[in-house]
C-alpha cells in the first residue's frame, strides 16, 4: 500500500505502468509526494507525483503522455481526477541550480499538460528527499540533493511577502476555500522559516495554535475544522472570516524571520 485507498494506489500503478511504457528509456522513477508524503493525504488532497527522467519528454514520447492524461481524468472512480504531478528531468531536479526550469505538468484533475515550474520549487525537493513515497525506481534521495536550511528560508520569505495579492491573481476571493488557502498556506510558509522542513497543511495549521500568538486560535481552528468542507463554488467565506485571514496574512509578514515565530 502506498496510500490509506486501495483505489488511488492503483490509479498509481496504473499512472507508472503506462507512463514507463511512453517514456521506454528514459524512464528513471516514480514517486509521491506532496500531503500524502507527508503522512496527511485525505480525500480533500490531490495526490502529488514526480516522474523522473532523463532528459524533458519531447516528440512522441511527449505527445504519448498527453494522451495518457487527457484520457486518466475520464477513468471510473474518484481519484482519477484527483491526480496533480510533473515529469521532472533528472539534471534539473538534482540541485537548486535547476529551479526555474519547465517541467511537463499536470494540474489538478486537468486533461491537458503544460509546460511549468509548479512542481520545481525547493518545498517539492524537501519532500522528496525526506518523505518521498517510492512507486517504482531508485531511492528518491538518489536524485535530489538536500536543499540548505538558508535556501528553505530565502524561498519562504519570498512566498510570504505579498501573499494575498498573489493568491488573489488566480483564486476567486467569493468562495471559503480562497479563506482556507490563506491561512493555511501562511502556517505552512512559517513552519518552514522556523524549522527549514516542510510540513503539511493540518499539520502546519496545529503547529500555529500552538506556538503563534494566542488570539489567532478561533481563525486557526476554523480553518482545520472547516477543511472538511473541501472545495464548494457555491459556499461563500464565513462573515468576516475573509478579512481575519488577511489580517492574519499581514501578522505573518511582520515576524521577524531571523528570529522565528
Amino acid at each position: 500500500m502506498y496510500t490509506p485507498y486501495a483505489e488511488l494506489d492503483q490509479v498509481l500503478t496504473g499512472l507508472v505502468a503506462a507512463a514507463r511504457e511512453i517514456l521506454g528509456d528514459t524512464y528513471v522513477g516514480a514517486y509521491v509526494q506532496g500531503s500524502f508524503a507527508l503522512g496527511a493525504g485525505d480525500l480533500h488532497s490531490d495526490c502529488d507525483f514526480v516522474i523522473a527522467t532523463t532528459e524533458p519528454p519531447s516528440g512522441r514520447v511527449e505527445a504519448g503522455l498527453r494522451v495518457l492524461h487527457d484520457e486518466l481524468p475520464t477513468g471510473e472512480g474518484f481519484w482519477c481526477k484527483e491526480i496533480e504531478g510533473s515529469y521532472a528531468d533528472i539534471a534539473s531536479l538534482k540541485t537548486s541550480e535547476g529551479l526555474g526550469t519547465p517541467w511537463l505538468y499536470c494540474d489538478h484533475g486537468h486533461r491537458v499538460l503544460i509546460w511549468d515550474t509548479h512542481c520545481n520549487s525547493l518545498h517539492t525537493r524537501w519532500i522528496l528527499r525526506h518523505k518521498g513515497i517510492v512507486l517504482d525506481g531508485p531511492p528518491i534521495a538518489s536524485l535530489v540533493d538536500e536543499p540548505s536550511p538558508d535556501a528553505m528560508r530565502a524561498a519562504m520569505r519570498e512566498e510570504l511577502h505579498g501573499l494575498v495579492d498573489g493568491v488573489r491573481a488566480w483564486a476567486p476571493f467569493d468562495i471559503a476555500w480562497t479563506q482556507r488557502y490563506i491561512v493555511s498556506t501562511c502556517c505552512r510558509v512559517l513552519y518552514t522559516l522556523r524549522t527549514a522542513e516542510v510540513e503539511s497543511k493540518r499539520g502546519a495549521l496545529e503547529w500555529a495554535r500552538e506556538h503563534l500568538d494566542p488570539r489567532w486560535r478561533p481563525l486557526l481552528t476554523q480553518v482545520l475544522q472547516d477543511r472538511e468542507l473541501g472545495w464548494d463554488p457555491e459556499d461563500p467565506p464565513r462573515p468576516g472570516s475573509l478579512e481575519a485571514a488577511c489580517e492574519f496574512a499581514a501578522y505573518a509578514e511582520s515576524l521577524d524571520p531571523d528570529r522565528g515565530c
